[in-house]
């Protein structure tokens, strides 16, 4: 029987975090300088209220996902809200529960807080985490525009 089990990350979990960061911004065609990569780790473990938070996923305890997620103010409400930045499963266990895992894992983290709202974006393409992202969460039907 295999076991899913989420934890947050650990400074231990740096070559398999880079792994899992690394395919993820592959899967969107994205490559980053390796100065964001020791920054974002740096911060993944830096104390504070907006600093990015994350969780990895292992499966019989191999590494096999993780989630980023960061707290910031809104002025819709009183509380903050939860934005879950980046999640990954590794393709061989996708469909076993990995990602469901993950946001159920930011979803706890964030409700220990007071934050109810924890909300994320996926790209249209991406048919097989919004099969996942349809199951577990309510689609707004806001559209993502930036000025990059």
């Amino acid at each position: 029987m295999t076991e899913i089990a989420v934890r947050p990350l650990a400074q231990s979990d740096h070559a398999e975090w880079r792994r899992l960061w690394t395919d993820y911004l592959t899967f969107y065609e994205t490559r980053l300088p390796e100065e964001v990569y020791a920054v974002t780790w740096k911060r993944l473990f830096t104390a504070g209220e907006f600093e990015p938070k994350g969780f990895i996923a292992t499966l019989d305890g191999k590494a096999v996902g993780l989630t980023h997620y960061l707290y910031h103010r809104s002025c819709w409400a009183e509380q903050n809200n939860c934005y879950l930045q980046d999640l990954f499963a590794d393709p061989e266990v996708r469909g076993k529960g990995i990602g469901a895992a993950l946001i159920k894992a930011v979803k706890e983290a964030a409700e220990k807080i007071g934050v109810k709202n924890v909300y994320w974006m996926t790209h249209e393409t991406n048919a097989t985490a919004r099969k996942l992202y349809d199951h577990v969460a309510r689609r707004t039907g806001f559209i993502e525009y930036d000025l990059l």
